[in-house]
């Protein structure tokens, strides 16, 4: 008589890969200072996610220092991240310091961002350039990763954002969007603002874009421009009609790079 063979042992689901969890090592807030929101969210510096859905508020109109400092606090108290603060500004910083605002209110210049928000939340707060943050976490990530010779991110958004890469180091606070493009400021004709005050079609912007990339590659010669800001969600819509020497791609991280390169700063990276 046969004998009944033993039932196999019942296989286990895998269990699933552990995320993040805001009180993690490897995470860190991120908050990006622009001139329409501010907006932030903890990082895991390891893979560059978002490990909470991000909260973003309205810039105070005007952007005063008082203001847009007050919004920064509310910003990082929605979160429970402890340890040093990462923060971007639309501008140059040196050592913390704002040295051009662009589209902020002008009594920024000369205020240590990264004193002043540190006072008001009681953490460290480590502060760099918007567009630099974005190039950097594009770089780590995104469409930047593995990519050598000269690589430029541009960010599109109230104004226009740069940041230069020459095999993966970065050229800090370059301020490529105020070149000079028919006698105005660069970001006067080709920001998304312009876009949306105009009420301009997508191709029609895709051509301001596009003649704006063909002066910054007359100048710099990028083997790679990456596209970012808000507007690098709807790719799709311009970047097909933008015709250049150098090769175009859109950011892969949208407008989350901004946040996670100010993470990565805040680790130090």
């Amino acid at each position: 008589m046969a004998t009944k063979k033993a039932a196999a042992p019942a296989k286990t689901a895998a269990a699933p890969a552990k995320r993040a969890s805001a009180r993690s090592a490897n995470v860190f807030l991120g908050v990006d200072v622009g001139g329409s929101g501010i907006k932030g969210a903890p990082v895991d510096i390891t893979t560059g996610e978002l490990v909470q859905p991000r909260v973003r508020l309205v810039t105070p109109e005007g952007a005063q220092p008082d203001a847009v400092d007050e919004v920064i606090g509310q910003v990082v108290a929605s979160f429970t991240t402890t340890g040093v603060v990462g923060l971007t500004f639309p501008g140059v910083i040196i050592g913390g310091a704002v040295n051009t605002a662009a589209n902020m209110g002008k009594e920024w210049i000369g205020v240590n961002i990264a004193e002043k928000v540190g006072a008001r939340i009681g953490r460290p707060v480590r502060a760099l350039n918007d567009a630099d943050a974005a190039g950097i976490a594009e770089m780590r990530f995104g469409a930047g990763r593995d990519e050598g010779g000269v690589v430029i991110m541009i960010t599109f958004g109230t104004g226009i954002g740069c940041a230069v890469f020459h095999d993966g180091v970065l050229l800090p606070n370059t301020e490529l969007g105020h070149l000079e493009l028919d006698g105005k400021d660069a970001e006067e004709t080709a920001a998304a603002r312009v876009r949306d005050d105009k009420g301009l079609s997508w191709k029609d912007y895709a051509k301001r874009v596009e003649k704006y990339l063909r002066h910054l590659d007359q100048l710099l010669w990028p083997d790679l421009v990456i596209v970012g800001g808000g507007v690098s969600k709807k790719a799709e819509q311009f970047l097909p009609h933008v015709k250049t020497r150098c090769k175009v791609v859109p950011a892969k991280l949208f407008n989350d790079a901004g946040i996670v390169g100010a993470a990565l700063a805040a680790a130090g990276r």
